[in-house]
């Protein structure tokens, strides 16, 4: 069975997919986004492409915003959720034994 990427997800450079991730484990605000990606990635993703993304996934249902003070918090929404899921399991199909190898490999070559 042949998957295609989600439509969820841009799947080029990963921040949609990323963002929704990062909402799966709670709700944050764009900044606290930004951050938590910086902590992956090494570097903080420019507000000129964080904030349209935000919005794309918005527009799509798959994300929903709700301002609090000056800030807005985004969570993810059911639809976001069933994306996510679909995007895993494309992620999985098209990268997963990659991973299966690559930890195979490490764990043999550096066993202790």
């Amino acid at each position: 069975m042949r998957y295609s990427p989600p439509s969820c997800c841009d799947m080029r450079g990963m921040l949609s997919f990323m963002i929704l991730w990062l909402l799966s484990k709670k709700q944050m605000y764009g900044q606290e986004i930004a951050g938590e990606i910086a902590k992956r990635k090494g570097y903080t993703p420019n507000p000129g492409t964080l904030y349209p993304t935000l919005k794309d996934l918005e527009s799509k249902g798959l994300v929903q915003s709700e301002q609090v003070g000056k800030m807005r918090i985004y969570k993810l929404t059911i639809d976001g959720k069933n994306g996510l899921k679909s995007a895993c399991d494309y992620f999985y199909q098209a990268f997963g034994d990659i991973f299966e190898d690559y930890k195979c490999t490490f764990d043999i070559e550096y066993e202790f």
